[in-house]
């Protein structure tokens, strides 16, 4: 690829913002910021130990995890690279209890940036790719957010993105107008737009899902898995390959190149819990990006983007990716509900 024939990020979003006129120039801005950021995370990420940012900080998020020490140094990267731009009214982030209103030495805008900072930590010190998801909504109120700002429907989102550190850095956003995927050029520092319009089959024969809680699923997933896993014997005549990386976005970044579909169901170990992922920080971003890949996102019940969110830390049951497959899982718990 010629240099003089590259799009950057810059370019693409100047170009989107002229074309499409539903880019404003602040959140043109705000998704260079995060950009950007994300950089700053990759270049700490390929350190590793180098870098001493190996292991755990010794501390608990909010969700009682135990927390790595490159989650706090993404948090605040993350925190820092947005704080002072203007474009914001307020951040929240899954590492964090509460959300992060702009300082009041800074000029507030009229954006909300939601953040899951480094998702697959679990996958830090043992060199498997992770990644960064974020979320943009408009500050319902303004400038003035509260906690009750950011509980708007994912369907709401203005742009979704993610970043997956692995051997190469790439850059997975959609605005809305379809979804395009950056490559990070190390060397001269700068996105480089290297597939668009990506889209996801309607069929497939990947699922990832993480068998060994196979014991603890509702009926509806086993009734599904257990389809898959009969094969060419089996009722669908066909064989299905299991890829799990236990990295949600390596997962979904799989999936959105080739298909398939991503499972995190509900299980019995925690009745009481509807899911184990964010819906804020994970789901939205996630299903925002899906869709607009021609793909599916559901909690086995209802589309993730229309669910009311009732804090800023729920949880819920995740399926996505290829239609036709979250269609037929999705209609197997309508049918137990019967």
């Amino acid at each position: 690829m010629s240099l003089q024939r590259r799009t950057t990020l810059t370019k693409y979003l100047i170009e989107q913002q002229r074309e499409t006129n539903n880019l404003p120039a602040d959140l043109r801005l705000l998704i260079e910021v995060v950009a950007r950021a994300c950089k700053l995370i990759s270049y700490h990420v390929s350190k590793g130990a180098l870098g001493e940012a190996l292991g755990t900080a010794g501390t608990e998020n909010v969700q009682g995890e135990v927390q790595k020490k490159l989650d706090v140094l993404s948090n605040e990267i993350l925190l820092d690279a947005n704080e002072w731009g203007g474009n914001l009214a307020a951040m929240a982030s899954e590492e964090m209890e509460t959300l992060f209103p702009i300082p009041s030495n800074y000029p507030r805008g009229e954006y909300l940036l939601v953040f899951d900072p480094l998702d697959g930590s679990s996958n830090i010190d043992v060199n498997v790719s992770i990644g960064t998801i974020f979320s943009v909504l408009r500050c319902p109120d303004g400038q003035e957010a509260t906690e009750a700002s950011f509980l708007q429907p994912g369907r709401q989102q203005v742009a979704a993105g993610y970043a997956v550190y692995g051997p190469q850095t790439v850059l997975v956003l959609t605005t809305g107008n379809g979804v395009n995927c950056f490559t990070l050029d190390r060397e001269l520092g700068s996105w480089v737009l290297t597939h668009n319009n990506l889209q996801i089959p309607e069929d497939t024969r990947e699922y990832a899902i993480n068998g060994s809680n196979a014991r603890h699923w509702y009926e509806p997933v086993q009734r599904y898995v257990g389809e898959l896993l009969a094969g060419k014997e089996g009722e669908r005549g066909v064989d299905f390959n299991t890829r799990w990386i236990a990295s949600m976005v390596a997962d979904v970044h799989r999936i959105l190149n080739r298909g398939g579909i991503f499972m995190y169901p509900a299980d019995k170990r925690t009745p009481d819990k509807p899911g184990k992922l964010r819906l804020m920080y994970e789901a939205n971003p996630m299903a925002f990006i899906v869709e607009q890949a021609g793909g599916a996102a559901t909690n086995g019940v209802e589309r993730i983007l229309d669910i009311q969110p009732k804090s800023l830390h729920e949880r819920v049951a995740v399926f996505l990716g290829s239609k036709n497959e979250v269609d037929r899982v999705t209609r197997y718990h309508h049918e137990e509900k019967k």
